[in-house]
C-alpha cells in the first residue's frame, strides 16, 4: 500500500463532491504558446483520482435520499481540507478502554448465512464487503458478520466501527495506552486514531476527517469515507437495496487510481485520460474552466479550477507544481511561496504581480492571489518561470503541457573575460522533474585552466536515481589569450629645471595587447617644482584586467630661480583651472571704468520658498515680449513630485510664444552643481539658436511648456534649477508650480494654493534683466576689477513679488544676463574670476568659449584666495566678449580680474 498515495487521497477529501464554481471564459494570455511570467502558493495537496470523487458523489446522493430513519444517510460532502474549520463535535461518552478490544455482539463476527437472498438482489463479487446503511450487517464473501454498532450519521457524516471494517479487510488493529491512540497497521505503515478529534496519523502525519471519532458502547467508530481513503479502497453506492459495496481486492492498488471501471490508460474509451496526439508520457493536461488534470493516465484534481482574473488565466500553483515534480514551501516570516528547482528558488507573494528568481526580480501579468486557501498564479507566470512549453487546444478547451520526466543539467561558468591560463569555475544547477535524486554527472570536454585561446565546448549531463539521463547541455566557452601587462614609461623634456620652470610630461606607456585600455595614476607631477633638489614622480598604469606596472623618475631642480609660485601660476595655470594666491589685496585694485545699460527683458525669478514642503503655485506672474525664467527650488514634501511651468492665454485672440534659450540643472541633491549645470547648459543653447520652438495659443488655453523641466521627477530632497529666455506676441500668465508626479498639472492647477515667500530667499518679477557693460579705455595694463553682484558697484535690480505685490530687491542679481565688451583689453592681460562672497561654481563664455569656473574635476573656487583663469590675451591689443549670470546655489558677489602677465623667460 503507497501511503505517499493515501495522505494525497486524504488532503483531497474536500474537491470530491464539491460543487464546480463557474469560470470565466478562457483567458486571452494563454490562445497563443508564448511564454510569459510566474506565481506562488500554499494549497493542499492536490491528486484524488476521478474513480474516487464519482464514487464519493454517488455517496452522496445516497445520502441525501429519504429512509425510513432519520439517521439514514452516508457522509455528505466534505470540507476544503486546507480550511481552518472543522465540523463540529457532537459530544460523545469517552472511555479510558481501548477501542480495538470493543466487546461485539455474539453474532457480530463469523456468522455465517447459506441463504444468499439476505445479501441483496445485486450480485456479489469476490472480497466485496457490503455494508447495510443504518444496519450493523456487513457481508463478506458470502457470510454474514454484525458490527458493533449500525452504521451511524451525527451532523451529516456517516461512521461505521472501525475494527469490524478493518479486520473484513484483513489488516491488524493495536491501541497505544500512552498516547490514547487506535492504530491501523499495513505493510510497515501506521495510521492513528484519536476519541474526541477531527484529524487522523499516516505515518505521524497529520489528516484531517469530516468529523471527530467518538465511542458508542465501548465501540470506535469513526467517518466511513475517511477510512476509505485513508485506505483507498474502491465502492459504490447501491441506493435502491440501501446498501454500500467496499471492493477490498482493489485496496491500496495504485494500478487502478484514475480509472473507471473497466477503462484504461491510454485514452480509449471508456479511459478519462483524453485522446490526444503526441502526447509525451509525462505530459499534463489541463481542462479550462475546470479543476481536472490529466497526467501519465490519471486524473488529478486541484485546489481550484482554472479561473479568469482581468483577462488572466489562473491555475492552483501547488497542483501543477506537484505534477511537475517540484518542492514547494512557505516563509512565514516573508509571506512568501517558495518553489525549489535544483539549486533555484522562486518566491512567490499574495497580491503581488512581481515574483523573484534568486533574488532578481520578475514581473508578472497579474498578481498572485488566494481563494478558498488555494494560492493561484497567472498560468504563463508559471510556465515561463519554470521552463515549461505547452501548447493550447482552443477547440477541447484544454492546455497541454511538456512536462518531460528527464533529469535537467545546467551549468555556468563565471562572468567576463577567461584568459588562457586562467582557472575556470564551473556551477552546476541540476534537478529532476519527478523529484528523484541526481546520482550520477558526465562531463565532456571540461579543463579546470584551458592553456589555449579561442572556443571550447563543453557538455554536461546527469543521471537521476531510476536511471534515466538527461540531455546534455552545452556551453561554448571563449578563452582569451593570456594577458600581457601593461608597460609603463615616461620622460620629460629636460633632463634638470630651473625653480619655477615648467615641465613638460611625454607619457610612453603601452599595453601590446590589442585594445586592452589602460588608466593612469600620477604622483607628484607638478608642473614645476618650488624648491631646489631631487624630486620623484611616480606612473603607475593598470589594464582592465587588473595588472599593473610602474615606473618612477627622479627630476633633478637647481638653486636658479626662473619664476615665483604666483608668476607661474598667472602664465601656465590652464584655462579653467584654479590656482592660489594672495586675495586679501584684491579690494584695493581700481575699479574697471566701465558705461552699464540694460536691455527690456523681463526676469522671474521664482527662488522662494527656496525649500518647498507642499505642492502648490510657487510664482505665478503675467509676462510679455522678452521673458527669461531663474528657477532654484528644493522638493521637501517627502514624496516624489514635478515642477511645470504653465502658460495661460489670457488674451482674446491667439497668442504666439517661442521658446529661445533653455537650461536645466538637476535634479540632484547638490544646490551648487544644479546651478553651475543649468547655467552651463543656457550659454550652450545659445551656440545654436535654431532650436527655438513656437507654439500658438488659442484663448483662455493652458499649456504645459519648458518641457525639459516636467519631465524630471524631483525626489525628496533633490534641487532642480532652470534657465529659460522665452518671447510673446502678447501677455501670458505663467504659472510655476511643484505637484505630486502622478497629478495632471493642468486639472490641478485651479486648485492649487499660492504659496508665500520663505522670507530668507528671494522671489520676484524684475524689468530690464539683461545688463550691458561696456568699457571703452585700455585695461589690462595694470591690476584692475570688475565687481558684480555686489550691490554697491553693481546695484541691485528692483521689483515686486507677483502673488503679494510687495517691493523686492534682487539680492545678487540672480537671473540677470551680463553682457560684458572690454573693447581695449593690453597685451598679455590676464583674466580670471575671484569669488568674493563664498564657493563658487559656474560656468561663463569668453569670447565665443564655454569656461566652466573651475573645471568639473577642480570643486569650487573659494573666497578669497582661489581664482579660475578665463582668458589671456597674446602679443597685441584685442577686445574680449563676456557673458555672465550667477549660478543658483553660489555665493555671490564676484570680481573679474584683470592683471598684466609676468614676462616671460627662455
Amino acid at each position: 500500500m503507497n501511503f505517499k498515495r493515501i495522505s494525497m487521497i486524504t488532503v483531497l477529501a474536500a474537491a470530491q463532491v464539491s460543487t464546480a464554481l463557474p469560470v470565466a471564459a478562457e483567458s486571452p494570455d494563454i490562445t497563443a504558446p508564448a511564454l510569459i511570467s510566474n506565481s506562488a502558493l500554499q494549497s493542499p495537496v492536490e491528486g484524488q483520482t476521478q474513480q474516487s470523487r464519482e464514487q464519493q458523489t454517488e455517496l452522496q446522493q445516497a445520502e441525501e435520499t429519504p429512509n425510513e430513519t432519520p439517521t439514514q444517510a452516508v457522509e455528505g460532502t466534505i470540507s476544503d481540507p486546507d480550511s481552518d474549520s472543522s465540523a463540529p463535535n457532537e459530544q460523545q461518552e469517552e472511555q479510558e478502554s481501548d477501542p480495538s478490544d470493543n466487546t461485539v455482539s455474539e453474532n457480530e463476527e463469523g456468522s455465517t448465512t447459506e441463504d444468499k437472498s439476505e445479501i441483496g438482489t445485486s450480485q456479489v463479487s469476490a472480497n466485496e464487503l457490503v455494508l447495510m446503511m443504518n444496519s450493523n450487517v456487513m457481508y463478506h464473501n458470502g457470510k454474514q458478520y454484525k458490527a458493533g454498532q449500525p452504521m451511524a450519521v451525527k451532523q451529516g457524516v456517516s461512521y461505521v466501527a472501525i475494527r469490524a471494517m478493518v479486520e473484513r479487510a484483513g489488516l491488524k488493529l493495536a491501541y497505544d495506552n500512552k498516547t490514547k491512540e487506535t492504530i491501523i497497521l499495513k505493510d510497515g505503515n501506521e495510521l492513528r486514531f484519536t476519541t474526541g478529534s477531527s484529524n487522523y496519523k499516516v505515518n505521524g502525519q497529520v489528516r484531517p476527517m469530516k468529523g471527530a471519532a467518538y465511542q458508542s458502547s465501548n465501540v470506535f467508530m469513526v467517518p466511513l469515507t475517511a477510512i476509505t481513503q485513508a485506505l483507498d479502497i474502491p465502492y459504490k453506492v447501491n441506493q435502491p437495496e440501501k446498501k454500500v459495496i467496499l471492493d477490498l481486492s482493489k485496496m491500496g492498488n495504485d494500478s487502478n487510481s484514475g480509472q473507471q471501471p473497466g477503462g484504461n490508460n491510454g485514452g480509449e474509451p471508456g479511459s478519462e485520460t483524453p485522446n490526444i496526439p503526441n502526447l509525451g508520457p509525462n505530459d499534463l493536461i489541463l481542462m479550462m474552466n475546470s479543476n481536472k488534470m490529466y497526467q501519465n493516465g490519471k486524473t488529478y484534481t486541484a485546489g481550484q479550477p482554472m479561473a479568469v482574473k482581468n483577462g488572466v488565466s489562473y491555475v492552483a500553483i501547488r497542483s501543477l507544481v506537484d505534477r511537475v515534480g517540484l518542492k514547494l514551501t512557505y516563509d512565514g516570516k516573508t509571506k512568501e511561496t517558495i518553489i525549489i528547482r535544483g539549486s533555484d528558488e522562486l518566491r512567490f507573494k499574495t497580491n503581488s504581480s512581481v515574483y523573484t528568481v534568486n533574488g532578481q526580480r520578475k514581473s508578472m501579468k497579474g498578481p498572485a492571489y488566494q481563494s478558498n486557501n488555494t494560492f493561484m498564479v497567472p498560468l504563463t507566470s508559471i510556465t515561463q518561470a519554470l521552463d515549461i512549453s505547452y501548447r493550447v487546444d482552443q477547440p477541447n478547451k484544454r492546455i497541454i503541457l511538456s512536462v518531460s520526466s528527464k533529469p535537467v543539467a545546467s551549468f555556468t561558468v563565471q562572468s567576463g573575460e577567461i584568459l588562457a591560463g586562467q582557472k575556470v569555475t564551473y556551477k552546476t544547477n541540476s534537478y529532476s522533474p519527478t523529484g528523484l535524486a541526481i546520482v550520477n554527472e558526465h562531463w565532456e570536454g571540461r579543463e579546470e585552466v584551458f592553456n589555449e585561446p579561442g572556443v571550447h565546448t563543453v557538455s554536461y549531463s546527469v543521471q537521476d536515481s531510476s536511471g534515466e539521463w538527461s540531455e546534455p547541455y552545452t556551453l561554448s566557452i571563449h578563452i582569451s589569450a593570456p594577458n600581457t601587462p601593461p608597460v609603463a614609461m615616461f620622460d620629460t623634456d629636460k633632463k634638470e629645471y630651473k625653480i619655477g620652470e615648467k615641465i613638460t610630461y611625454i607619457n610612453q606607456s603601452y599595453d601590446s595587447d590589442p585594445g586592452d585600455e589602460i588608466t593612469y595614476k600620477w604622483e607628484n607631477n607638478d608642473q614645476a617644482f618650488f624648491t631646489a633638489g631631487p624630486h620623484k614622480v611616480l606612473l603607475i598604469v593598470t589594464d582592465k584586467h587588473g595588472a599593473t606596472s610602474s615606473y618612477e623618475k627622479i627630476i633633478n631642480v637647481t638653486n636658479e630661480v626662473l619664476y615665483t609660485k604666483d608668476q607661474f601660476n598667472q602664465l601656465f595655470t590652464g584655462i579653467g583651472d584654479k590656482y592660489t594666491f594672495d586675495g586679501t589685496a584684491v579690494p584695493t585694485w581700481n575699479l574697471m571704468p566701465i558705461t552699464r545699460s540694460s536691455e527690456p527683458s523681463l526676469l522671474i525669478r521664482s527662488n522662494s520658498p527656496e525649500t518647498v514642503y507642499q505642492e502648490g503655485i510657487v510664482y505665478r506672474e503675467i509676462g510679455n515680449a522678452s521673458t527669461r525664467f531663474m528657477i532654484h527650488h528644493l522638493n521637501a514634501t517627502g514624496k516624489n513630485m514635478k515642477m511645470y511651468v504653465v502658460a495661460t492665454n489670457i488674451n482674446t485672440s491667439t497668442a504666439r510664444l517661442t521658446t529661445e534659450y533653455t537650461g536645466m540643472g538637476g535634479p540632484i541633491n547638490i544646490p551648487t552643481a544644479t546651478g553651475k549645470a543649468a547655467v552651463q547648459r543656457y550659454l550652450e543653447s545659445m551656440q545654436s539658436p535654431d532650436s527655438f520652438k513656437t507654439i500658438s495659443l488659442a484663448p483662455g488655453e493652458s499649456r504645459i511648456i519648458l518641457q525639459d523641466l516636467s519631465a524630471q521627477t524631483m525626489k525628496n530632497q533633490q534641487v532642480l534649477s532652470m534657465f529659460a529666455d522665452l518671447y510673446s506676441d502678447s501677455p501670458i500668465r505663467y504659472d510655476v508650480i511643484m505637484i505630486d508626479e502622478v497629478k495632471d498639472p493642468i486639472q490641478k492647477l485651479p486648485y492649487l494654493i499660492l504659496h508665500p515667500s520663505d522670507g530668507v530667499h528671494n522671489r520676484g518679477t524684475y524689468p530690464d534683466s539683461t545688463r550691458i557693460i561696456e568699457s571703452y579705455e585700455l585695461v589690462g595694463n595694470t591690476p584692475s576689477r570688475l565687481a558684480l553682484g555686489d550691490k554697491t558697484n553693481d546695484p541691485n535690480l528692483e521689483g515686486y513679488d507677483g502673488i503679494n505685490g510687495s517691493y523686492q530687491s534682487n539680492a545678487g542679481n540672480f537671473g540677470v544676463l551680463y553682457k560684458i565688451k572690454l573693447h581695449r583689453v593690453a597685451p598679455n592681460t590676464l583674466i580670471t574670476l575671484n569669488p568674493r562672497g563664498g564657493k563658487y561654481m559656474g560656468a561663463m563664455m569668453v569670447n565665443g568659449n564655454i569656461i566652466q569656473t573651475p573645471n568639473t574635476s577642480g570643486g569650487a573656487i573659494s573666497a578669497p584666495n582661489e581664482a579660475a583663469v578665463l582668458y589671456r590675451t597674446g602679443n597685441y591689443e584685442q577686445s574680449v566678449e563676456i557673458l555672465f549670470t550667477a549660478a543658483p546655489g553660489s555665493s555671490l558677489p564676484i570680481n573679474i580680474l584683470l592683471q598684466p602677465l609676468p614676462q616671460v623667460k627662455n
